[in-house]
């Protein structure tokens, strides 16, 4: 709740401080006074955009601050401590400066913060209702939050939530998954032309190094030739050109080398020698019946182009998945398992979208409980509410809250809740905020804030009340502007009694122009219009021709005892006398609950 009000240079006001206690705080005085000024003040607290404008004659800027207590609100400390303004002993500070020039400051807690956590705090802290404001029902989500709370189905809510939760969390599972089986199935399809490109070329291990060799031993044929036929003929001695002359051969001088050894009569001396020679011509032997296969034989155009063409097709596979033919059959053993497990995944979708379907039903059943109970809600609450109106001198006007279920879940269900107002009978029910005036506004506002104070005292049992705490708004400042415009008489007295009802849940404070409302507050505050005389700022003037200047302020003070009967007595009749004031003390004392 608002624990302290404080205001520097705002308009008229230039210094003023407003201690507003639990209950219900009421501001009175005359028209033009300024009350408006501190409405401006909490406004600014709440994040609204300033204007320097409202910066007081003289001054370089204006100043307010508002003290919080925060202790039945730990929610919002949390998001003061997220926001690198952590509360100490509960309470939180906001303050926002205004210059003349230049751009405004928000500061909580001491710490400079952006104007949008403001806005985040007085938003969840404070609400006015006014002639001026915006009825914070007028939005969607106030109205499904408000008819929620009224309802106490949190505990409902809360489980259809984890479902809803739960489907969202599985469609992003899916929508990963689909986006995945494109890049999968393309995957798949480059895997399978890859495998069929390789089964089809049918490389061999090594087939690549021996048609390089059969290649080359064919485009130098020629000079192979020679070089066999040179080395034969030197072994062997006999040309293989039979134009050539023959000769003896190296086998032959071998031969006659090794016979020589053995005709000696010391042929033992030479029995190593012998032993070696013969396995050197055994082996030229061997070289000889060799080289006779290494002789080019005539080979066609058509099959060179085959050999050709074989090895470009062996090289393409190396550059794509080699750098060697091992590698490309080892790529290839590899991507028929890859392919194997790519094409498993659209079992996994389709297990997924049987879950999907599954969690889909589960929260349709929770979002009809949820339904049924906004329903039975919202009937009751049209019928309370529009009992109260006719108490609050708007007879003939008529609340309906429809409840239209979705096809479409959403997350907070699948109701569409629209707030609908009739001002007067025969005219239309359009959407609240759009059908009344402000004070009808504030004043069916108050009806609803009545309605759900008191089912929330009329919960059946200690265990539901404490479970539906959650509900409630903790440490709400309730604020009504103008909520009295158009009454009078006994439909103010019920005003009165109503706000003073519903001052024992939350904060409320009512800025009024009615002694009846205003004599149910249990604290209040009266704004005066004040003037003060200046003397003249230039000395050279003569006394006469100098005129005095005046500077008009705003003072904002609090009447307790016989100066808040006085007030009332001038609320009553603009005057003070003995009968005015017997008739404020007389309607001060029957103002109790």
């Amino acid at each position: 709740m608002l624990e302290e009000l404080e205001i520097r240079n705002l308009g008229p006001i230039r210094q003023a401080s407003l201690r507003p206690d639990f209950g219900m705080t009421a501001i009175t005085g005359e028209t033009g006074a300024g009350k408006s000024m501190l409405l401006s003040a909490v406004q600014l607290l709440s994040g609204q955009e300033s204007q320097s404008s409202r910066v007081s004659p003289g001054a370089d800027q204006a100043w307010v601050q508002g003290i919080f207590d925060l202790a039945d609100n730990p929610h919002l400390q949390k998001a003061m401590d997220e926001a690198g303004a952590p509360c100490q002993d509960d309470e939180l500070f906001l303050s926002r400066t205004i210059p003349v020039k230049g751009r405004s400051r928000s500061v909580a807690n001491g710490k400079s913060v952006p104007r949008s956590v403001l806005s985040e705090a007085g938003g969840s802290l404070i609400t006015i209702h006014g002639q001026t404001q915006q009825l914070k029902l007028s939005s969607a989500a106030s109205q499904r939050e408000f008819l929620d709370r009224c309802a106490h189905d949190g505990r409902q809510l809360e489980a259809y939530q984890q479902a809803y939760q739960s489907i969202r969390q599985i469609d992003e599972r899916l929508e990963n998954l689909v986006q995945e089986q494109s890049r999968v199935q393309a995957q798949a399809d480059y895997l399978r032309e890859a495998i069929a490109r390789i089964e089809k070329v049918d490389p061999q291990r090594g087939e690549d190094q021996e048609l390089k060799e059969q290649r080359s031993r064919i485009e130098n044929a020629a000079e192979i030739a020679e070089a066999v036929s040179g080395a034969l003929q030197a072994l062997d001695g006999s040309p293989v050109d039979m134009d050539a002359e023959s000769g003896r051969s190296a086998g032959d001088l071998i031969e006659q080398a090794s016979a020589r050894l053995q005709s000696s009569a010391a042929r033992e001396l030479f029995s190593d020698a012998i032993e070696r020679l013969e396995s050197a011509h055994e082996e030229i032997e061997d070289i000889i019946f060799s080289l006779s296969d290494q002789i080019p034989q005539d080979v066609s155009p058509h099959e060179l182009d085959d050999i050709n063409s074989r090895i470009y097709d062996l090289d393409d596979l190396t550059r794509r998945w080699g750098p060697g033919l091992d590698d490309v059959l080892a790529w290839k053993e590899k991507a028929q398992f890859d392919l194997e497990d790519l094409d498993a995944s659209p079992e996994h979708l389709d297990q997924l979208r049987e879950q999907r379907a599954d969690l889909v039903s589960q929260a349709e059943l929770l979002a009809a409980d949820l339904s049924a109970e906004r329903i039975r809600t919202a009937k009751a609450l049209t019928e309370r509410v529009n009992q109260e109106l006719d108490s609050l001198a708007m007879a003939g006007s008529f609340l309906q809250i429809e409840v239209t279920s979705q096809k479409e879940l959403g997350p907070w269900g699948a109701d569409r809740i629209s707030f609908l107002f009739t001002p007067f009978p025969g005219a239309s029910a359009l959407p609240v905020g759009k059908s009344a005036s402000g004070g009808e506004l504030s004043r069916l506002m108050l009806a609803l804030e009545l309605v759900a104070f008191d089912l929330q005292q009329t919960m059946q049992s200690p265990r539901d009340y404490q479970e539906n705490q959650s509900d409630k708004i903790p440490g709400m400042t309730l604020i009504f502007d103008e909520v009295d415009a158009g009454v009078g008489g006994k439909s103010a007295v019920e005003l009165g009694r109503r706000l003073s009802r519903l001052a024992r849940n939350a904060q409320v404070i009512v800025v009024t122009h009615l002694a009846q409302v205003a004599s149910w507050a249990d604290s209040q505050y009266v704004v005066r219009k004040e003037t003060k005389e200046l003397s003249p700022h230039s000395e050279s003037q003569s006394s006469a021709d100098r005129q005095p200047e005046e500077l008009v302020y705003t003072e904002v003070s609090r009447v307790t005892g016989e100066d808040r009967v006085g007030e009332i007595a001038r609320m009553l009749s603009g005057t003070d006398t003995q009968a005015s004031l017997d008739h404020a003390r007389e309607l001060l004392e029957s103002s109790r609950l």
